[in-house]
């Protein structure tokens, strides 16, 4: 693959999803999908709002509404950290987790791939996330596992009960349910996780006051939130390849593709608050893909998403052709404060050109 090629695609991802161009482009999308996830205002906001039973909190990951009470609390419990971010908690970099699970929702990406049960259907329980979505597995990684480890953090301070996160029905050894049971099994993505939140709280209230005078520096939050992100992939990529037997071929490989650029995107440190993420969201699919879908010809699909897909598959492919060079390349060139500058720099000027 030419070198040419790759760099190209890999700039059309960034600069389509870039904040600046994305502003430009999808204002409307954002207004009609609405700027919180599905079902948002239904979410618990309380832990004690979740069922208590033999002193622990019981937490059932597998209802769209119980999972997404998950993040509510997270980012209820992380708003203070933010309050010179944005009115509202809308500069919390923590809206990124909650709105990618809402597209998923939105989209059908939770339902029951294989069809063998009604769950996620509207014919059935919508509400329901399936343990056969690769989606609904993957994210279990993006919900839960952050949650305990702002549990464990001390997020929620002293909590009067244990939280117990319920099993699904099938594959139960692909997760884990508790605080102990989790370091047991992924201790270095708890550890990640745990990291960011301990961050956020050894600033103390201090970012109350105007944010060039608080201890909290989001460039170093977006650090240890996208290790952790990228942790928690990387952790669950493996343990679900199976998964994907349930998906058409271009849905599978979309969904591969994204994984990969993910580690991109957290190079940049790009900032997962409210606006940005919207922003993001309305380039990527808004249905599952058919075996007939082939980007970038898809019809009912925009300009702009027929390219992303069909740019995050060259990214992927050219990636892994170079055998992770071409990411090592781009994690080099972000390393530092200057190099991040002055990739945000071409980014601008590329998405204004």
């Amino acid at each position: 693959m030419r070198p040419y090629l790759v760099i190209h695609a890999l700039l059309i991802v960034i600069v389509t999803l870039s904040p600046a161009t994305a502003t430009a482009q999808s204002e409307k999308d954002v207004t009609e999908e609405g700027v919180y996830p599905p079902l948002w205002d239904l979410a618990f906001g309380n832990l004690l709002d979740f069922p208590v039973k033999d002193n622990k909190i019981v937490i059932n990951a597998w209802n769209y509404q119980e999972r997404m009470g998950v993040y509510k609390n997270l980012l209820n419990a992380s708003a203070r950290y933010f309050a010179a971010f944005g009115s509202q908690n809308s500069g919390n970099i923590l809206w990124g987790l909650p709105l990618q699970h809402g597209w998923q929702f939105r989209t059908g990406r939770l339902a029951d791939p294989s069809h063998g049960t009604s769950c996620g259907y509207k014919d059935g329980d919508l509400l329901c996330i399936s343990e056969r979505s690769w989606w609904s597995c993957m994210n279990y990684y993006l919900s839960v596992i952050p949650f305990l480890g702002a549990v464990e953090a001390g997020l929620f301070g002293q909590l009067q009960y244990e939280i117990e996160i319920l099993p699904p029905e099938e594959g139960r050894a692909d997760f884990c349910y508790n605080v102990a049971d989790c370091w047991s099994r992924i201790p270095k993505v708890m550890d990640e996780w745990k990291d960011f939140f301990e961050y956020m709280l050894s600033t103390e209230h201090k970012a109350m006051s105007p944010a060039s005078s608080s201890s909290f520096k989001m460039d170093e939050a977006l650090g240890l939130l996208w290790r952790a992100h990228t942790s928690s992939i990387a952790s669950a990529l493996p343990k679900f390849q199976d998964r994907l037997k349930y998906l058409s071929d271009p849905e599978g490989i979309f969904g591969e593709d994204w994984a990969n650029a993910v580690d991109f995107i957290a190079a940049t440190y790009f900032s997962t608050n409210l606006q940005n993420t919207n922003h993001l969201q309305a380039f990527l699919p808004q249905r599952m893909l058919s075996g007939e879908d082939v980007a970038p010809y898809i019809s009912d699909f925009s300009p702009q998403q027929n390219r992303v897909l069909f740019s995050l598959e060259v990214l992927h492919k050219a990636n892994q052709l170079t055998g992770g060079l071409l990411l090592k390349v781009w994690k080099k060139a972000m390393s530092t404060d200057e190099g991040r500058k002055i990739g945000r720099k071409l980014i601008e000027e590329l998405a204004s050109s």
